[in-house]
């Protein structure tokens, strides 16, 4: 996210500086994320769409629109390996660590009627890409690479899912997804109007994406300074960067009794990282599949697809149950943790051995 915040100026500040930067921006995270749980699911309660609908759509849009950014910029500049790298690295992350995370910590509702509409194009899309990569190399060898018509075309498929799931939200039956939800409706988000909750969201997406843009810097800058290999801090702190806006947002919607908003902004999330943030990056340039200027060129074929199409299967397997029960049982999220740690644990033995 240069595009926001440049990480250089954190290199000037002092250590107390920093540690008063992380703390400030984990607060501003964390109410950032209240503001838009709650205008979130107020817009949803006062127009009658499903809040695993918003969470799909326009939450997950919003949350996956810096990372498109980010990897547009990263395609012009001729670095692909971070353009496909932050995509799908996200999608592991948020399918991995996030919907793990939350399927571990409560009992997450399954929308029968989303899960069999988005939640299939989710598994899909993710296949899809990962076939189409595989098949390319396989054609092409290193000189494969994602071509803008390519890119073009996901870029329509955006358009089409946006405008079908708009469809699909008129056409949801929402007294029997509201029967599968438990909790009740929190504060008066419902009296408010539709401009103050449309304001709520929209500020509380910025506070996140701008916040999370200064909490990985300073963390990221005290790591260095408190002794961490930059290998660990890729690894870690900004493998899951990229992913921490729907990471807090998912862990706040749990607290605030909202359970479906992390469902949908998962699958939401998974979807537009493929169609939006890949598609725009291959539509600004042509995307090779192995960088040669990475310092493990196949990297993205070896380690991010593989894992990528795990968690995809896994996710498939959970939504044939869960679309039986009407919801997501709490020991599915063990499987999805170990793998997201086992692919942290490999990104750092790779990255040593570079």
């Amino acid at each position: 996210m240069d595009w926001l915040i440049p990480y250089a100026p954190f290199a000037q500040m002092t250590q107390f500086m920093l540690l008063l930067v992380t703390v400030a921006s984990t607060w501003f995270l964390i109410k950032g994320a209240d503001l838009l749980v709650d205008g979130a699911a107020g817009l949803a309660d006062r127009l009658g769409i499903p809040k695993v609908i918003v969470g799909a759509t326009i939450v997950s849009l919003g949350t996956t629109s810096p990372e498109a950014a980010v990897s547009v910029m990263a395609a012009w500049e001729g670095h692909s390996g971070l353009a496909l790298g932050n995509a799908v690295g996200s999608i592991v992350a948020d399918t991995g660590l996030i919907f793990g995370l939350g399927c571990v910590l409560t009992v997450l509702p399954a929308d029968r009627f989303v899960l069999r509409r988005q939640g299939w194009v989710k598994i899909a899309t993710g296949l899809i890409l990962a076939a189409g990569c595989y098949g390319l190399w396989a054609l092409q060898g290193n000189a494969a690479a994602i071509q803008q018509p390519a890119g073009f075309v996901l870029l329509l498929l955006l358009a089409a899912y946006l405008y079908v799931s708009v469809t699909w939200a008129r056409q949801h039956p929402e007294p029997y997804a509201s029967a599968e939800t438990t909790e009740p409706a929190s504060g008066p988000s419902h009296e408010r109007s539709t401009a103050v909750l449309t304001g709520l969201m929209a500020g509380g997406l910025l506070l996140v994406v701008l916040s999370s843009r200064f909490l990985i810097g300073s963390a990221s800058e005290l790591a260095v300074r408190w002794g961490l290999s930059q290998v660990v801090i890729a690894a870690t702190l900004v493998a899951v960067g990229t992913s921490l806006p729907e990471l807090v947002v998912g862990m706040t919607a749990i607290i605030r009794g909202h359970k479906e908003l992390l469902v949908g902004n998962v699958i939401g999330a998974d979807i537009l990282n493929v169609l939006f943030v890949i598609g725009a990056s291959a539509a600004a340039t042509d995307l090779p599949i192995i960088d040669p200027a990475a310092r493990i060129p196949q990297i993205f074929l070896y380690l991010h697809l593989p894992f990528m199409i795990a968690m995809m299967l896994l996710f498939l397997g959970y939504i044939l149950v869960a679309v039986r029960t009407g919801h997501f049982r709490r020991w599915m999220g063990v499987p999805l943790l170990v793998l997201y740690a086992l692919y942290i644990v490999l990104l750092l033995a790779l990255g040593q051995a570079a």
